[in-house]
């Protein structure tokens, strides 16, 4: 189809042969093998201004796969990430869209309501909700049980089906905050370290919070120290972004601090569960989300066996191997829990990268540096909401 049809247009012919009934239409349209013109007689009907309605796609979409669409060659094929413009929403099923990089290419594609239905049959995958833990349930040592508060968040509202987003196209300008997300082990720390030591002019961090006793030799350049019932309040209040318990002792990070380090000019870094990213993905902190994703089984594997490699001293992504000296089955682990991340949570990242080898450090420091420059010299397309 080399155009739309709108409201009120009569199909005359479909591939050179004469449409009698909207019944021989439909099962033309069944029997059609390969592209399908029409011929038709465009209606007197008052044609609306083309829509300003823009999103980006979380899922792939090929209509040649599609068994539900009236004719797959009418679909539009898009992958995810892809920026889409609506141009009619008026089919319940179907909706009318195009291309934003190549406005020729327009056809149908599913409406929001369909592909919820759709992917509300499909039975879920290793499902975080199922392991006792998430992000780091292979850790040996003393773990941190995190706290989320969804009192702020919209999310839970509509639902974790996030399948179209509306955006708009914004000129450039520097996000307020660094996320970065992904599994124990996989290096978001080392990563935040070294962004943190060789640019301290343009990034900036948070001090947690913790009700632990502080010690005769601290100085208080690490924690921000307080009570415990002051914490549990303010935990209440909702002014915590996340929280947990160590040995006894609650440890988080609370907004406030993270509005100083955007106050001071600085893009603040946060190492946080993804949990948390439905907290802080607005208008008021404009975070840009990096999910550090883990070396595939086959690597972790090679890692662990080869010696030139669990010997080596080096600052790496997986410098102290904390993922070296984990069991084969461990490993699976570590791998599952990265997949079921990005799955459930890809629709938040704007870049990925994966922690795959040791000599990769510096260039995926590079990489998220280039980045993060390239926000203040090009458009972005970001969520309506930041600027509603």
């Amino acid at each position: 189809m080399f155009g739309l049809l709108h409201v009120g247009d009569i199909i005359k012919e479909m591939n050179g042969e004469v449409v009698h009934t909207p019944e021989d239409l439909q099962d033309k349209l069944r029997s059609a093998r390969g592209a399908v013109t029409f011929k038709v007689v465009p209606s007197d009907y008052d044609l609306p201004s083309p829509s300003q309605l823009y999103v980006r796609a979380h899922f792939a979409y090929d209509p040649l796969k599609d068994k539900l669409i009236p004719a797959r060659e009418a679909g539009l094929q898009f992958d995810e990430g892809d920026i889409l413009q609506i141009l009619s929403q008026e089919d319940v099923h179907w909706w009318q869209a195009r291309h934003v990089k190549d406005p020729s290419q327009k056809g149908l594609i599913p409406s929001q309501y369909l592909e919820e239905r759709r992917k509300a049959f499909v039975p879920p995958e290793n499902d975080l909700s199922k392991t006792s833990l998430v992000c780091g349930l292979i850790d040996r040592r003393k773990k941190k049980r995190y706290l989320f508060n969804v009192k702020d968040s919209s999310i839970f509202d509509k639902g974790d089906i996030r399948l179209y987003q509306e955006v708009a196209r914004m000129p450039p300008f520097q996000r307020k905050c660094l996320v970065l997300i992904g599994c124990h082990g996989v290096g978001r720390r080392t990563l935040k370290s070294k962004l943190l030591s060789l640019d301290p002019e343009r990034f900036g961090t948070t001090k947690p919070h913790t009700s632990r006793p502080k010690r005769d030799d601290e100085g208080g350049h690490n924690y921000i120290f307080t009570s415990r019932d002051e914490m549990e309040q303010d935990m209440e209040n909702g002014e915590y972004l996340e929280s947990g318990e160590y040995s006894e002792h609650l440890y988080g990070t609370k907004f406030d601090t993270v509005r100083s380090v955007i106050t001071s000019g600085k893009m603040c870094i946060l190492d946080i569960e993804p949990t948390a990213l439905k907290l802080i993905n607005n208008k008021e902190f404009m975070p840009y989300v990096v999910f550090i994703k883990a070396p595939n089984l086959d690597f972790l594997r090679y890692m662990q066996n080869d010696k030139r490699h669990t010997k080596m001293k080096t600052k790496s992504t997986m410098r102290n191997n904390s993922l070296m000296n984990l069991s084969s089955r461990d490993l699976e682990q570590v791998v599952l829990e990265s997949d079921a991340i990005e799955r459930d949570y890809h629709a938040y990242f704007d870049l990925t990268i994966t922690a795959d080898d040791m000599e990769k450090t510096f260039e995926q420091y590079v990489t998220l540096v280039r980045a993060v420059e390239a926000l203040s010299a090009e458009p972005q397309w970001v969520p309506v909401q930041w600027f509603s």
